[in-house]
């Protein structure tokens, strides 16, 4: 049999299936795009990572979907079967509990076994902890670097803060609740009381904090605050000053 030729992404021309990662809301329902509507209205079946978040954001659009469960638990094998959808013609929608699906949530290994099958994968952009920050911090952004999460022991974030100590681009992570204040003392130790910093919590919800400041007066002023929530970082380069 001939091999069928490819389009612009790679893939047999007149596949059907294709992987649609789909950025959803951080906390802001109102964030969700209309072409983020329409696919997931269009689509088969809903790859999510918690089905009771996602139940909830397709009631609000006022769908109902067949969903499969994706996440960090399963995900190796659930990458294969939901590529094997694709391959078979299904258009799969995936969607983490918010935001960009493959930025700090699963998505990773099922886009890698579609590109390695020379499936189709489209993007739809939107919302994006790490962007929306940086897009609010006053911070540069002409380079930056993300790291993800840091690791939960105390020593290893002492050894990452003492390698961003000359750091020349904006670095940026998430950090969890119980621990962003411990972190907040170790950055003002190792980077020192001048550091611009920009710690934002609940970043489109109804509680949304975003702080830039020196870590002398940063830190002081977050514990003066809630410590619930989602927390995302972002230290400013070395010599920077607001």
């Amino acid at each position: 049999m001939p091999s069928a030729s490819a389009d612009a992404h790679g893939s047999p021309r007149g596949a059907s299936g294709r992987l649609l990662v789909v950025a959803t809301p951080l906390g802001n329902l109102g964030d969700i795009t209309e072409r983020a509507k329409a696919e997931l209205a269009a689509c088969d079946v809903v790859a999510c990572e918690d089905t009771r978040v996602t139940g909830g954001l397709l009631r609000h659009l006022g769908l109902n979907k067949p969903m499969l469960a994706y996440h960090e638990h399963n995900e190796k094998e659930v990458a294969v079967e939901l590529a094997d959808k694709i391959e078979r013609g299904a258009v799969v929608a995936l969607i983490t509990d918010a935001g960009t699906p493959g930025i700090s949530d699963p998505g990773f290994r099922v886009t890698r076994e579609c590109r390695k099958r020379k499936l189709i994968v489209t993007p739809l952009p939107g919302p994006c902890a790490i962007v929306t920050l940086l897009s609010a911090s006053g911070l540069p952004t002409n380079a930056f670097r993300f790291v993800g999460f840091l690791p939960p022991k105390s020593a290893a974030r002492r050894r990452f803060l003492e390698g961003a100590k000359t750091a020349d681009e904006t670095i940026v992570l998430h950090e969890s609740c119980h621990r962003i204040s411990d972190f907040a003392d170790e950055m003002l130790e190792i980077l020192g009381p001048d550091r611009v910093v920009c710690i934002g919590r609940e970043l489109t919800k109804l509680h949304e904090t975003i702080r830039t400041a020196p870590l002398a007066e940063l830190v002081p002023a977050m514990k003066t605050g809630s410590l619930k929530g989602e927390f995302t970082v972002a230290i400013a380069p070395v010599g920077f000053t607001l």
